[in-house]
């Protein structure tokens, strides 16, 4: 999961584990988030949706909270949240659900901040790619995916591109090396790696780094200065 901010304002992208505690531990309040982008549907993004929704409840979040994302997606995070009896939760959130259509360039939200547009990637679920443009400075994030045309053309010129590096595994996920390639083709300035193996190395970057030289490993906690 990650958080996107800019000038005293963010929104969260998924929800694997506990988001909340993860928004406090980066120094943000949970009850100010703008908005959630879902990627897709698999638990390891998703499957903190329901304990994200009470604890913002019980922090005091009341204002309605828009949550945006493949349709798929947006079905299993109700359907999920729907198992547990919530109708004596006075003041709980109104979730309203924005589904985001399959296609490059679909309009995801827009507000005073941030520009936030994606497109279908590769893997066995729909799934979203994104960039945000905010502050004059745009970031892309590969979500989840095989190698994907898609991805450099969300990517095109961003100041850093975010990208899955589990390894190659055609029609699923991406290696290093693919993102590197990605990125050189889309002239991004820098490339952050994420959702990768436990136990990587800097020297396991050198195939990738001859590549496109500003790559990087990412790690929990990170904040990413644009």
């Amino acid at each position: 999961m990650l958080a996107f901010e800019c000038e005293g304002r963010f929104f969260l992208v998924d929800c694997g584990a506990d988001a909340t505690r993860e928004m406090v531990r980066a120094g943000l309040d949970p009850t100010e988030v703008a908005a959630i982008v879902l990627t897709h549907e698999h638990p390891d993004h998703i499957s903190g949706f329901a304990l994200l929704i009470e604890k913002l409840w019980l922090l005091g979040r009341r204002a309605p909270l828009p949550i945006f994302g493949p349709e798929s997606a947006l079905r299993v995070a109700e359907a999920c949240f729907g198992v547990y009896t919530t109708d004596k939760w006075d003041g709980l959130p109104e979730r309203i659900y924005h589904p985001v259509p399959p296609e490059l360039g679909a309009p995801v939200f827009r507000d005073e901040t941030f520009t936030v547009t994606a497109a279908p990637v590769e893997h066995p679920v729909p799934t979203i790619g994104l960039r945000v443009e905010a502050g004059g400075r745009t970031v892309a994030y590969s979500a989840d995916t095989a190698q994907h045309d898609n991805v450099a053309r969300l990517a095109a010129g961003v100041d850093v591109l975010i990208h899955e590096g589990t390894g190659s595994l055609p029609g699923v996920h991406a290696s290093p090396e693919e993102a590197a390639e990605t990125a050189r083709d889309a002239g991004v300035s820098r490339l952050v790696l994420v959702h990768v193996p436990p136990g990587v190395t800097d020297e396991g970057l050198s195939e990738a780094r001859a590549v496109f030289p500003e790559t990087e490993w990412g790690v929990d906690g990170q904040r990413i200065r644009v």
